[in-house]
């Protein structure tokens, strides 16, 4: 789906992108180049329609190629459409145009609004609705590419509890992006924390709400979803790759390899098939226990390769190490409680299995 040629040049930048962790400028470039950032905006703003399954598919690619590039790709979707699902005829007009091409860039801040700080009393962002003018006030803690970002889409909370989804432009007065956070892996992500300050917009710029859940309506809605699965099954095809290279020239390591790929397919399939399945119930039940699997055999077969490289896979820039760092992002990447205890009950042996 996504051309070999450009996968190629995202997986051998990869580890000098972690390296340096510098924004992925060029690797952008190529994916507008090839249309990628069209992909999910309506076509009479210049996007690509496109099924779920062929966007899980992309991703998958993507991700075995370069997560971090990925990753941004991503948030960068979930932005868009959101916007192009809102019932904001102007700002649909005045945003997606501009992004299908990719003179603009959009993110998301919104892990306030589902899983993050969500034991704290007082909602990060508080807003204000008088009239047409809406007031922010808060903090938006993880905004992925945020010193980059032309527009954020996120949200706030009303005194009442309702909550509202907004298109912030990050020009606005009272809007402060902080230094982006040095990460465990995933820096060049540049994601960081946006200080908000009597920060005033007009409905123009509101793209749902006041409702309750803000966040349990629209496309992607709820946490765990398929597509953070589909980049942890990116991430272990790639480095079943490499197991499988090693296998070639160590016969001791066929089993294993043949162990890992009999699961890795297990899991494609699975994934895919809940892609297509139209019950939205049971979508989220199988949804839920693909990501426990995908979020297992990214650890495992990680590690695994960690094992195989032995004192290799330690040294910084290595195929290994960099595989194990990112595996690592899965446990807290869009993971609700549920998630959590799953990958708790397997690491503490609760009942002596594995998923």
């Amino acid at each position: 789906m996504v051309n070999s040629a450009t996968l190629q040049t995202l997986s051998e930048n990869a580890i000098s992108l972690d390296e340096t962790g510098e924004w992925p400028f060029r690797q952008f470039e190529l994916l507008a180049q090839e249309g990628i950032l069209r992909w999910g905006i309506p076509e009479e703003f210049g996007g690509q329609p496109i099924l779920q399954r062929e966007l899980l598919e992309g991703y998958e690619q993507l991700a075995a190629a370069c997560m971090t590039t990925t990753f941004i790709l991503t948030q960068r979707m979930g932005a868009c459409q959101r916007i192009a699902a809102s019932e904001n005829q102007l700002a649909r007009e005045r945003l997606l145009p501009d992004l299908a091409v990719g003179r603009t860039f959009a993110t998301v801040g919104i892990s306030h609004l589902t899983t993050s700080r969500q034991h704290v009393k007082t909602p990060a962002v508080q807003v204000e609705l008088q009239g047409d003018q809406i007031s922010l006030n808060g903090m938006i803690p993880w905004v992925t590419g945020a010193p980059h970002a032309d527009t954020i889409v996120t949200g706030g909370t009303c005194s009442d509890g309702r909550q509202v989804l907004i298109a912030l432009p990050t020009r606005q007065a009272g809007v402060s992006v902080q230094p982006h956070a040095r990460l465990m892996a995933l820096t060049a992500s540049h994601t960081a924390t946006i200080q908000l300050q009597k920060v005033q917009l007009s409905t123009d710029d509101l793209l749902a709400g006041p409702v309750d859940s803000v966040m349990t309506t629209g496309p992607g809605s709820g946490t765990g979803s398929l597509t953070t699965s589909v980049l942890a099954l990116g991430l272990s095809q790639r480095v079943a790759r490499f197991i499988r290279e090693q296998a070639k020239v160590r016969p001791d390591l066929t089993e294993v390899s043949q162990r890992f790929d009999a699961e890795l397919i297990s899991l494609h399939n699975d994934l895919y098939q809940s892609a297509t399945n139209p019950e939205p119930t049971a979508q989220t039940l199988n949804s839920a226990s693909i990501r426990q699997r995908a979020n297992s055999l990214a650890l495992r077969i990680s590690q695994a390769a960690m094992g195989i490289s032995k004192g290799a896979g330690f040294v910084r820039g290595h195929a290994a190490e960099l595989a194990v760092r990112e595996a690592m992002f899965f446990l807290v990447w869009s993971c609700p409680q549920p998630i959590v205890q799953g990958v708790l009950d397997e690491l503490s042996c609760r009942g002596g299995d594995t998923f």
